[in-house]
């Protein structure tokens, strides 16, 4: 937790005209679609804990490998999964229509009803202001990658920012991080 602690604080440092977030300001309203076709906004966390997560399905390795620790977290918390989902919006709305997040959230090791969103660019980046979340198109070649802020945030039932998740640690240790703060913040 301390390298992402570390990360933002050197991205905003970095960055003219960027405050660092505090609790309080992470997260707020956005408009968005779902991998149904769906359209939803942030009551879409009320009233479950939520892992947060911006990102794209093309991403090569930090998506995937955060989707399938979030996964192993989430079986790792047995009956209080009930009590939690993850939310991964996209940051690359040109190519991660519903339909893609639909296909792409389906794998086996992603956590079971992950919830995708996207929308027009315009939103998205509304979005990822609300979570103070950084991401740029990067060419390479004929394609394209987008570097983003990989931080995942543990939202409380309210849609409130309660901590930022270390994936880093073991899916137990994980599953602990969010069942405590599920047990310490009303």
């Amino acid at each position: 937790m301390a390298a992402i602690s570390l990360i933002a604080i050197g991205l905003f440092a970095c960055s003219p005209g960027l405050q660092a977030p505090t609790a309080s300001t992470i997260g707020g309203p956005f408009h968005l679609v779902d991998q149904q076709g769906r359209s939803v906004d942030q009551r879409v966390l009320d009233g479950k804990w939520s892992a947060v997560f911006f990102g794209y399905t093309y991403c090569p390795d930090v998506c995937p490998t955060t989707l399938a620790a979030l996964g192993r977290a989430t079986d790792a918390l047995g009956a209080r999964a009930r009590e939690f989902q993850v939310v991964f919006i996209t940051v690359d709305p040109a190519r991660d229509t519903p339909s893609q997040l639909a296909t792409y959230l389906s794998s086996n090791t992603f956590p079971k009803g992950s919830i995708g969103l996207t929308g027009t660019p315009a939103e998205i980046a509304q979005a990822a202001k609300a979570y103070h979340v950084f991401y740029q198109k990067h060419p390479e070649g004929g394609t394209y990658t987008m570097d983003h802020t990989a931080v995942v945030y543990l939202m409380d039932p309210k849609g409130r920012f309660v901590k930022p998740l270390d994936l880093t640690a073991p899916p137990a240790d994980v599953a602990h991080q969010i069942t405590q703060a599920m047990q310490t913040t009303a």
